[in-house]
């Protein structure tokens, strides 16, 4: 059985983002997301908007406005999570964020990317790859994720940082790319 261009999305295939299915959801997440970055600060409203956006919403999220996201059912939350301003997350595959996480202004997440050869990539389809932030992680403002990325409990990414490999538990890591510096 041939797999639809949304499993093929989430198995971390080529997929094909202008498929029919693909569009209508991306158009049911914007509307929300235009909803949601134009809902007075009013904690507990967003909280509410928050559980239909998001594949799962923990306890006590904060998100600044403005939010932007691909799909928004792709991305989950745990428990006590901040994000400040001008947070992106490009959620074409799943965005796993664990309990205590805390992201600074312009953070920015992407499971999306494409081919990087050239002939593979005007043909139009496009990749997705997971990523995962573990428990108890801050993420300096500016921070970008790339897709694939795991990284460990207990770290501290610095402010603009490119982080492009995996990065362990206990760690601080800064700079482009992405190094670790200090274990805790």
């Amino acid at each position: 059985m041939q797999k639809t261009e949304y499993e093929k999305m989430l198995a971390a295939e080529l997929y094909d983002a202008s498929d029919a299915e693909l569009m209508e959801m991306r158009i049911r997440a914007r509307a929300l997301m235009q909803v949601y970055n134009q809902t007075p600060y009013d904690k507990s409203q967003r909280e509410m908007l928050l559980q239909k956006i998001l594949g799962k919403a923990g306890r006590n999220i904060d998100i600044q406005t403005p939010f932007f996201f691909d799909y928004g059912n792709h991305i989950f939350i745990g428990d006590n999570f901040y994000a400040n301003f001008n947070c992106v997350i490009l959620d074409c595959n799943y965005v796993r964020i664990g309990n205590n996480v805390m992201f600074g202004p312009g953070v920015q997440i992407y499971a999306a990317h494409h081919p990087v050869v050239a002939a593979e990539r005007i043909k139009g389809p496009e990749l997705a790859s997971p990523v995962t932030i573990e428990d108890n992680v801050w993420m300096g403002g500016g921070t970008i994720i790339c897709p694939g990325v795991t990284i460990g409990a207990n770290t501290t990414i610095g402010a603009g940082s490119v982080v492009v490999k995996n990065i362990p538990p206990g760690v601080v890591a800064v700079g482009n790319p992405c190094k670790v510096i200090r274990h805790l």
